[in-house]
């Protein structure tokens, strides 16, 4: 015999240690193997009842927040917001030249600016309206004229300008506007130009010329004039005509709507709407929004007063026209409010779907100092994430790029307040809506690039940073990281974070009994581990990585065996259906802290570590003697599966080892179950630990191998691929042979050979190599003549390259399934099939009449 044959026949444990160097296909099968990453679902995020700035669950106290109901009214409102700002000041001129001043009666006041040539913007400014410009104070610094009737003559006796009419202003005439208003500003065009001419302020005679050499004061003197001198002149006219085309389009534009909205009747909600959206577009064609416009006071005092009429649909339009038009302070902080006041009825969401308010509302996110506006950004992100509870809504954010902004917000509030800062409780606030809409925005998928295109999940690790004893934040963050983890690209960004780890243990640490954040975390954790072995590393080298899962274990176990008992703990009665309860708080918590646990075992480092930890092995086993499957199905089988893949280190110190027959006779109850995951989870163990003498001694003892051959029955692949190893272990004892042989397990193994090899090479491998062990004695003693047949025509047929060639196999999975078929099956199946022939050769002479 060949020392390859030799090398086959020795009897080989199900469970190989893995060797220096593997092909691809040899990790993936070591894998199904022997350990595996446990999957579980995330943990249910429950929906708010009511909507407010807190919910029940807040750790913040009731004294010292702010509200989430308050009345609004009118008179609320501040009119000194309407005041507008300062504007531009001009710089002090360096040389200030003494010039003799004119007489006024010798200058006339056409001569101090040349008229420039007509352009539509002149025609515009040339149809002012008469009684607006003839008011006292009007227009800043502009006296008023004494003798009106001076303009109509002079405008009368200048043919330029007879019969001139203002195109431009007849364009932007309001409908609403009636006849008589209408014909009045059309006499009234013909007198503007007169009246802008008279009413042009004098100025002093230093700033009446160009820069340059001029007669002063007819007196023929040369006198050079500053260039100041001319720009400051240059700016207050600029700024003249600007007021005067501002006066204009006010009146015959702005005003009418203003009137409109105070005549019409307040029971006429549809009417006032329609019309402050009509405002709303007419001070925006008239850059009459921000603070820029003269007559914010009147504007401002009007929509303020529509408040009180008490109709969310129109204190909604009212708000986006106030808040267009850049209120700020005790307004700013009202006019939020009043929007925040809307949005907490569900039943108000439509009126959000078909306004821009959310626009707006964003706009005063990006505040320069969102600290000084703090309260008003409060309710404001209030208000989004109220809104963001709607699956509408909550698109309309994202394609607003809300996540962006929320993101930079959360940003500029971490370097504006930091902790101990006076503004630190109110960045704090916020960020409890922040991060609440966060939560809710990243249950879309549109929404993981912006998470990760603007480092999104590094700003979140800072947050927790800076807030990590703010309960709150902390737990809506946890929520955010559960929700983007269970996607690998943003499960992969978060793992590349190296802080993140240690930040998550000392959460744990500080937060033990926060349940609804310690499972979110825990949850995270055990996505990152999954499928890295780098972030397990990194876990594992966080200092008290350890102490802190097993004290949680320790923590949540004690808190589990002090809470009342559930129904049935022993099982199910006879004839009665399981009781399929979701788990109980504690209980999640177990169930994803067992699975970092268990994924973290796969890593060849830490996986020894733990499997010699007496206090892991011991929590896991008191968690499988105390549960049942039929009600705590999920947690029974993760802490199987921990157990599965701490067994498969055998090393002296493992406690696992130490305790195998008390594992055994735990899995023995797993496998009288009717839970067909228990009883694969089982099997899965007893093939580890059936590497043990003692263990096959328990198995045929409590006559565990009938049930094994049994399962080669059940159709399913994994489940026959775990009976067979735990089969290979057992036949590796000469003396149990026979005990299987008197199971039928031969037929069995070809039938499992028969409807799963070409399509899993890896169990039809081990088929083979369960079928070597059987046959060890002779063929002839374990194989009936009809099985020999079978045996030799189904591995003939498979080791035919030219017959696995023809499957039909995707594409993508070809390269695998030829690996395994190379790796797995072929060298077991060549060798057994020899073995079979050879033997049916001998026999045949025998057999052969003479």
């Amino acid at each position: 015999m060949s020392s390859v044959e030799k090398n086959c026949e020795k009897c080989k444990p199900f469970y190989l240690r893995p060797s220096p160097r593997k092909t691809s296909a040899e990790i993936i099968s070591e894998a199904r193997r022997s350990l595996r990453t446990i999957c579980t679902q995330r943990p249910f995020t429950p929906r708010d009842d009511q909507r407010q700035l807190f919910g029940k669950a807040s750790s913040r106290s009731s004294e010292g927040r702010p509200p989430s109901t308050f009345s609004l009214h009118a008179r609320n409102f501040e009119e000194s917001d309407s005041r507008p700002g300062s504007g531009k000041h001009l710089s002090p001129l360096e040389h200030k030249p003494r010039l003799p001043a004119p007489p006024d009666d010798d200058l006339d006041s056409s001569a101090a600016f040349p008229k420039p040539p007509a352009d539509p913007l002149q025609i515009r400014r040339a149809g002012g309206t008469r009684a607006r410009l003839f008011k006292s104070g009007s227009l800043a610094g502009l006296p008023p004229v004494k003798r009106p009737e001076e303009s109509i003559k002079r405008q009368s006796s200048d043919p330029s300008s007879a019969g001139t009419s203002s195109p431009a202003l007849s364009r932007n005439r309001n409908p609403l506007l009636t006849d008589s208003a209408s014909t009045k500003k059309s006499q009234m065009g013909d007198l503007s130009k007169a009246v802008c001419e008279k009413t042009v302020p004098r100025r002093p005679a230093s700033e009446r010329y160009s820069s340059g050499t001029v007669c002063a004061g007819g007196v023929g003197t040369l006198v050079t004039v500053a260039v100041g001198a001319q720009a400051k002149t240059e700016l207050v006219r600029g700024e003249v005509k600007d007021e005067l085309e501002e006066s204009v389009y006010w009146d015959t534009q702005v005003l009418p709507l203003l009137q409109e909205l105070e005549s019409v009747p307040q029971d006429s909600v549809e009417r006032l709407c329609s019309t402050c959206e009509q405002l709303h577009c007419i001070l925006g064609e008239g850059d009459l929004l921000g603070r820029k416009g003269k007559r914010r006071a009147t504007l401002l005092r009007t929509l303020f007063q529509l408040i009180d009429v008490g109709s969310d649909q129109l204190n909604l339009q009212l708000a986006k026209v106030i808040l267009a038009l850049s209120v700020s302070g005790n307004n700013l902080l009202n006019i939020c409010k009043l929007i925040f006041k809307i949005s907490r009825s569900e039943n108000n969401d439509a009126l959000f779907q078909n306004n821009s308010i959310i626009d707006a509302l964003l706009s005063v996110l990006h505040s320069e100092d969102v600290l000084s506006v703090g309260e008003a950004v409060l309710y404001c992100m209030g208000t989004l994430k109220f809104l963001s509870g709607n699956r509408s809504l909550l698109r309309m954010l994202v394609g607003k790029g809300s996540v962006t902004t929320l993101l930079q917000l959360s940003e500029r509030l971490g370097r504006g307040a930091a902790p101990g800062d006076a503004h630190f409780p109110i960045a704090g606030h916020i960020l409890v809506q922040l991060t609440a809409t966060l939560r809710n925005l990243a249950d879309l998928p549109e929404s993981r690039p912006a998470f990760l295109s603007n480092r999104g999940l590094p700003e979140l690790c800072v947050v927790l940073q800076q807030h990590s004893g703010d309960k709150d934040i902390c737990t809506n963050i946890a929520r955010i990281f559960s929700k983007l983890t269970s996607y690998n690209v943003c499960c992969t960004a978060l793992a590349n974070i190296p802080e993140c780890y240690g930040l998550f243990l000392e959460l744990l640490r500080k937060h033990q009994k926060k349940q609804d954040l310690v499972v979110r975390l825990v949850f995270t954790l055990g996505n990152l581990t999954a499928k890295n072995n780098e972030a397990r590393e990194r876990l594992w080298a966080e200092e008290g990585c350890l102490d802190t899962l097993l004290g949680l274990f320790l923590l949540y176990h004690q808190m589990d065996t002090a809470a009342p008992a559930p129904r049935n703990p022993g099982g199910t009665v006879e004839g009665q259906q399981p009781d399929h309860r979701p788990p109980s708080g504690v209980e999640d918590v177990l169930i994803k802290l067992i699975r970092v646990l268990a994924n973290l075992s796969i890593h060849p480092t830490v996986g020894p570590t733990l499997a010699s930890n007496t206090q892991c092995v011991e929590l896991l086993l008191k968690v499988l003697e105390r549960k049942a499957i039929d009600n705590c199905e999920e947690l029974v089988i993760n802490a199987a599966a921990a157990i599965n893949n701490l067994s498969f280190y055998q090393e002296e110190s493992s406690a696992v080892r130490a305790g195998a027959l008390s594992i055994a006779d735990l899995m023995l109850k797993l496998l009288l179950s009717r839970n067909m995951d228990g009883m694969l989870e089982a099997m899965r163990v007893f093939g580890n630990l059936s590497q043990s003498k003692v263990v096959r001694d328990f198995i045929v003892q409590n006559k565990v191998h009938q049930f094994v051959v049994t399962l080669l029955d059940s159709k399913n692949q994994d489940v026959c691929f775990s009976a067979c190893g735990v089969l290979i272990n057992l036949t590796a004892d000469k003396g149990r042979r026979p005990v299987l042989q008197e199971e039928g397990v031969i037929q069995k193994l070809l039938d499992c050979l028969r409807d799963f090899g070409p399509g899993d090479w890896q169990l039809a491998g081990l088929v083979c190599q369960t079928l070597w062990n059987c046959s060890e004695e002779g063929v002839a003693l374990c194989f009936s003549e009809q099985e020999t047949h079978t045996a030799l025509q189904l591995l003939a047929l498979y080791t035919d390259e030219e017959l696995v060639q023809q499957w039909n196999i995707s594409e993508d999975i070809r390269e695998f399934h030829r690996a395994c078929w190379e790796l797995e099956f072929i060298p077991v199946a060549q060798r057994l099939k020899n073995r079979i022939q050879s033997q049916v050769n001998l026999l045949e002479p025998l057999t052969t009449p003479s």
